[in-house]
Parts: structure tokens; sequence; C-alpha cells
């Protein structure tokens, strides 16, 4: 089982080559960039922000590596099929 420490990101080109990067490596990398690239501006909601830009993205892949088997993806993710579904519609209180 994995518990996350572990897991590795790779895109065509670095799987390719054998190289890989962390995903809390990844994440770290693009949240200090983000921070930095705001500087003096105001930034509110940047969990939201973040769930938002890495929830259905992650729903994606996961349902595409499972070519669209909802309870593979569910099992894969550690959410029940019902979750995944809910999670799946499109959010109706964004602006």
């Amino acid at each position: 089982m994995n518990d996350g420490q572990s897991f590795a990101v790779t895109d065509v080109e670095k799987h390719e080559s054998g190289h890989t990067e962390p995903l809390r490596e990844c994440v770290l990398t693009a949240l200090r960039s983000y921070l930095c690239s705001m500087g003096d501006h105001d930034i509110r909601g940047l969990y939201r922000l973040v769930m938002d830009e890495v929830e259905q993205p992650m729903f994606t892949a996961v349902l595409e590596h499972t070519k669209g088997n909802q309870s593979a993806a569910a099992e894969i993710l550690g959410i029940s099929r019902g979750t995944l579904r809910k999670k799946l519609k499109p959010r109706t209180d964004q602006a």
C-alpha cells in the first residue's frame, strides 16, 4: 500500500528518461512559484484554489487510468463510488 510519501509524478518525457519528482515536491514548487508571482497582492482562499486545481485533474487521471471504471477509480482514490460521483458533478456555486 502506498503511504503517499513515495509517490512520484512523471510526465511522458520524464517517465521515458527514468527521472521522477515526488508529488509533494511538485506541489511545493508550484505553490512557491504562485506565491512569488502574487508579490504584494492580497491572497485569499488559497486552500480552496489548490483543492479546485488539484482535485478534478486527479479524478480525470485516475478515471483515464481505469478506463472510466468509477468503482475502480474510487478504490484507487480511497473514497466511495458515491462520493466520487458526487465530486464529478459540476459545481453550481462557482461564479
